[in-house]
């Protein structure tokens, strides 16, 4: 069958459109109403993005995007609880797609009893309402998506929180360059014939292990990792560089690829220190021993930024054509919504 074909069997709620249509994220985020946060820059010395799933990962890809400017710690936080060090000094993002995911609610309430200070970011749900009995700013997001197809809308309203604090430098430019960049590539990825499914058709089969390098694309990844588990309903597994050379190395020793049926796939980029492109080089010889093939992933635009947003894009098509070829539904997630339905 034709991938066309193939997609209007099994591509029920029409993430395909979605995808095509991810630029238009962009621009609802950048043209989004902000409203006055009440506190500077001043006012915080470090930042946890609390939230799970897409949210998280864009406050992963926010510290990648961000590399060479953030003057402020920044981490991701991805549990019921903030850490310990959280205090009257932390900004403190809640960022939830539906409003209503149980971790990122309880670690609101434990910010306001650290009395940080707080953003709110999702579509509505409880969080909206927590922040509204608290008086704490609130960003709306764009309804109609599943969270995880929704990356465009939770990852530039982020951007344009921290824009907004003063905290980096207008992001103009390079936003109009991502949004021609994100329209091209839909063009090229919807044909019957393209990059993302030739790539996709490569790991028909394997067990996709990621390797990608820490602080530079350990965002992309993970996000990689993750949407081939939502979407192509199949394990992957991921690990960064340097880390992955001082354990994980070892497991390919005694690797037995006729019963394990990997692919490796690594995810490059120019900008990497010189002793991790050679620690690459060497670790693909040592795979190369167990008759394992490696697909590397690598972006050439010219900006880092614009290039860790071309990857993305990519891996995301990639996912969505991977269910499909598999016969998957890429919208289903039973076992997420029972899990939920369990807990509540």
């Amino acid at each position: 069958m034709k991938i066309s074909e193939l997609i209007q069997k099994y591509d029920t709620q029409n993430q395909f459109q979605v995808l095509k249509e991810t630029y238009k994220q962009i621009e609802y985020a950048i043209n989004n109403s902000y409203p006055d946060f009440g506190f500077s820059k001043d006012h915080f010395n470090k930042i946890i993005i609390s939230g799970l799933g897409g949210s998280a990962i864009s406050g992963g890809l926010l510290k990648n995007f961000l590399k060479d400017e953030l003057s402020v710690p920044v981490i991701v936080n991805r549990n019921y609880f903030l850490p310990s060090f959280a205090d009257d000094k932390t900004l403190m993002i809640a960022s939830s797609y539906s409003g209503n995911t149980e971790e990122t609610i309880e670690s609101f309430n434990n910010a306001l009893q650290k009395k940080c200070r707080i953003i709110c970011i999702s579509t509505g749900g409880k969080l909206e309402k927590l922040a509204q009995e608290n008086s704490i700013p609130f960003i709306r997001l764009q309804k109609g998506f599943q969270p995880r197809y929704a990356l465009g809308l939770s990852f530039f309203t982020l951007l344009k929180v921290f824009e907004k604090l003063e905290l980096i430098a207008s992001q103009k430019e390079v936003i109009e360059a991502i949004i021609q960049l994100w329209q091209n590539r839909a063009k090229e990825y919807s044909t019957e014939n393209n990059t993302a499914l030739t790539i996709t058709q490569q790991l028909l089969g394997f067990i996709p292990v990621i390797y990608s390098a820490s602080d530079c694309t350990n965002s992309v990844g993970y996000r990689f990792k993750s949407q081939i588990n939502e979407n192509s309903k199949l394990h992957a597994f991921h690990h960064e560089f340097p880390e992955m050379n001082h354990n994980e190395i070892i497991g390919w020793e005694s690797h037995q690829q006729k019963k394990l049926h990997t692919k490796v796939i690594y995810i490059l980029d120019e900008t990497y220190h010189p002793q991790i492109k050679r620690r690459f080089q060497i670790v693909s010889e040592l795979i190369s021993k167990a008759d394992v093939e490696i697909v590397s992933l690598q972006s050439n635009e010219k900006n880092f930024k614009v290039r860790i947003m071309d990857l993305i894009f990519l891996v995301d098509w990639i996912s969505f054509y991977l269910g499909v070829l598999r016969g998957f539904d890429p919208s289903e997630i039973e076992y997420i919504n029972l899990l939920k339905e369990r807990l509540s």
